[in-house]
């Protein structure tokens, strides 16, 4: 490649083993998102673009606290309302397969504003709606819609901020994806506490932070694909536009749709660190929606809460997002001293006691479902199993990014299907389950399952370089391909 050029790539025809095609964008034309942009935009874009997260993330959870009234008003189950949960989940998971390709094509600036406008329009259908079904078919197009911008954050944040410089930006981004979580529930639950409002103001009032996001998002949000910018900056002169093909040779959009969806898959089933990742992660995210799904009505039946009570329980979530951030730090610490000795792996220090902390979690939820024990220990054993979700996932994200450097997209892209298609079918079966056992015995049985995948974490911890070199994909020791940027500085 010539001096003064930089690659960037994008996806061809093979999933696999034709992975990138080399696009040569000269110094003059490399997009202003990355030359010109002050700190200051670079900023305002980063957190304009991470509260679309916190809207989406909070309308997953803030929908579940208002199941008592729409259960009332439209006639249905607590199994039926949970449909709208688990739709909204497998939405989420499915549409990221094709974001990729459309960003390439067609910029972050318009996947962002359709996903916004689809996603707000949604909250208009769920509130109007008259039954159940319609509900739950919204929450589907709300949860892919929420999904196209949401995964587009981490994008603009590689665009606008240099390597050394994302660590915080992609904190940032983690942080409200989670605590989004608890948001919605805090919100949700008071809002359902209203008897005016309850579960169509929850709707109406996302929709209205929702409306106030997209306003700012015209007035201050810019393109910052590197592909898009430089190939419109091209297109400006006759004489640039003629040079355009040499210079931005574009993949037409069904071949990109091809490798975008196909190249997970592929992965997933063809990469054991994925799929054992994937089974992991994919396990301890089921449970997490069965926990969402299920605290409204452990807190009410066992302790007498009110639903607004319920909904403030989940601070613990704030909590525990907090703990995670400090313990990100620390492992931080551990993988600068121990990279050289651990490779890629030294990602997974903490990361293998959260595996451990998971079940001891479950086991303590599940046996203090009890009247006559306290609810803070029922508080505090929900704090500890979120803390080690949140460790887990970041940990996952590090890990598989290092992993399989180029690839790292389709890498975690395909673990990112799995997960929240889990997620979104656990719900399904809670209801009936926690019926069925009790909450102490249901609960157990996700502990038990849990302590079997104990193993996982360390498995790849000491045995990761070993089946990293047998990988065709992954990034061997040794190799040029420097880590990837840490989510916490």
């Amino acid at each position: 490649m010539p001096q003064g050029m930089t690659p960037v790539t994008v996806g061809t025809q093979s999933p696999l083993s034709c992975p990138s095609l080399p696009i040569k964008l000269a110094p003059e034309t490399l997009p202003p998102a990355i030359l010109q942009l002050s700190r200051t935009r670079k900023w305002i874009f980063t957190w304009v673009a991470c509260f679309f997260t916190l809207l989406v993330s909070s309308a997953t959870t803030s929908y579940t606290m208002g199941f008592t009234s729409m259960m009332r008003d439209l006639d249905c189950s607590r199994a039926q309302a949970v449909i709208g949960l688990t739709t909204y989940v497998v939405g989420f998971g499915v549409f990221p397969l094709f974001t990729s390709a459309f960003s390439e094509e067609f910029g972050r600036q318009p996947i962002y504003l359709c996903s916004l406008a689809v996603f707000l329009l949604m909250h208009v259908a769920i509130a109007l709606s008259p039954n159940y079904q319609i509900v739950a078919l919204a929450r589907f197009i709300q949860g892919a819609a929420g999904s196209g911008g949401a995964t587009m954050v981490a994008g603009t944040i590689s665009d606008i901020w240099v390597a050394q410089e994302r660590g915080l930006p992609m904190s940032i981004y983690t942080i409200l994806a989670f605590g989004g979580n608890g948001v919605g529930t805090i919100i949700g639950g008071w809002v359902e506490m209203n008897d005016r409002l309850q579960w169509k103001w929850i709707q109406w009032i996302s929709l209205i932070f929702g409306g106030v996001l997209g306003f700012i998002f015209l007035l201050v949000m810019r393109e910052t694909r590197a592909t898009v910018i430089a190939r419109k900056q091209a297109s400006k002169s006759l004489k640039e536009k003629a040079a355009m093909p040499d210079m931005l040779p574009k993949v037409n959009l069904r071949t990109m749709l091809w490798v975008s969806i196909t190249r997970p898959m592929v992965m997933f089933f063809t990469e054991p660190i994925i799929l054992a990742i994937s089974t992991w992660i994919g396990f301890a995210w089921g449970v997490f929606y069965c926990m969402i799904a299920s605290v409204p009505a452990v807190f009410t039946e066992i302790h007498g809460f009110n639903i607004g009570q319920v909904g403030t329980v989940n601070v613990a979530m704030m909590v525990s997002i907090f703990l995670g951030v400090l313990t990100n730090l620390v492992q931080e610490r551990i993988y600068q001293k121990q990279v050289s000795k651990r490779s890629v792996e030294a990602r997974l220090y903490m990361c293998c006691i959260a595996g451990i902390v998971f079940p001891a979690s479950m086991f303590m939820f599940a046996w203090f479902c009890r009247s006559d024990i306290h609810w803070i220990s029922l508080a505090i054993s929900l704090t500890l199993y979120l803390w080690s979700m949140f460790t887990i996932y970041l940990a996952v994200f590090s890990y598989l990014a290092d992993c399989y450097d180029k690839y790292a997209s389709s890498a975690l892209a395909g673990q990112s299907l799995f997960r929240n298609v889990v997620g979104g079918i656990f719900p399904l079966f809670t209801v009936q389950m926690f019926d069925a056992l009790g909450y102490s015995w249901a609960n157990t049985i996700f502990a038990f399952i849990a302590v079997a995948m104990i193993p996982i974490p360390f498995t790849i911890f000491y045995r990761g370089h070993r089946i990293r070199a047998r990988s065709s994909l992954c990034v061997k020791d040794g190799s040029e391909n420097s880590p990837t940027p840490t989510l916490v500085p």
